[in-house]
Formats: C-alpha cells, sequence, structure tokens
C-alpha cells in the first residue's frame, strides 16, 4: 500500500534541504507559479520568483541555516510544521519558533500555499539589527 503522504513528505523534505543548502533557487523551485508563501503577518509573496526573493537576503546573510522540526503532521496534501528555525549570522546564531501549514499539490509535487507562523517581535529583538549592518 502507498503512503498518500509521500509526496508532500518529500516536497516539504525538498524544501528543508535546499534551505539548509541556502539555495534560494531550489527553494523556489518547490514552488507552483501561483503559490502564495505568507510570512505572516506580510503580505504573502505569490510564485517561484515572490519565494526566492523573500528567502534569498536572509539565505544569502547566514553563513548556516538549519529548519529543526520540533513536532510534524501529514496528510495528502499539507503539512503542519512545528519548527526551531536557526540562522548563523556573523559567527553567532539567532534562532525563532516558527509553526507552518504546507499546501501540497500531490499531482505536480509543487507547494500551492506556505504559511509561515512567527512572533515578529520577539525576532527581531533577538536580531537586534545584524540583518541591517
Amino acid at each position: 500500500m502507498t503512503d498518500p503522504t509521500s509526496t508532500t513528505r518529500a516536497t516539504v523534505a525538498a524544501f528543508l534541504d535546499a534551505v539548509h543548502a541556502r539555495d534560494a533557487d531550489a527553494a523556489a523551485a518547490c514552488f507552483a507559479d501561483a503559490a502564495r508563501y505568507a510570512n505572516v503577518p506580510h503580505e504573502p509573496v505569490i510564485g517561484p520568483d515572490g519565494v526566492r526573493g523573500l528567502l534569498a537576503p536572509i539565505l544569502a546573510r547566514s553563513s548556516r541555516v538549519r529548519w529543526d522540526i520540533v513536532t510534524a503532521a501529514y496528510d495528502q496534501n499539507r503539512a503542519f510544521l512545528e519548527r526551531v528555525d536557526r540562522f548563523w549570522i556573523d559567527g553567532r546564531e539567532y534562532a525563532i519558533e516558527c509553526n507552518a501549514v504546507v499546501e501540497v499539490d500531490p499531482t505536480s509535487g509543487l507547494i500551492t500555499a506556505f504559511r509561515d507562523y512567527v512572533d515578529l517581535g520577539v525576532w527581531r529583538a533577538r536580531l537586534n539589527g545584524v540583518l541591517d549592518r
């Protein structure tokens, strides 16, 4: 019997691998043309170009990136991910707790929606302006 969550799991894994490799192009390639990536509470970006534009600055600024999954739940076209996102910038680790809902088209194997929930006040306080330097 085939696991009905296998496409969703593989798509999420490919996206996370690209993030860990700090490869914004490979991360963007995991998204459908009309996909929406919402880094809540900001307005969503649309499609691979929007995702690339959203991720490229932080991935390029970091010497290492690791999004650790704390808990995950999958169904045929959706993943719920509790994460701790870790970025190493100028030799220092910055971490933030996140939750994501990822929707995947099981036919194409592409992400159609990604909603990331993070406390931006906590994240900005932890960064303390490091991205502006």
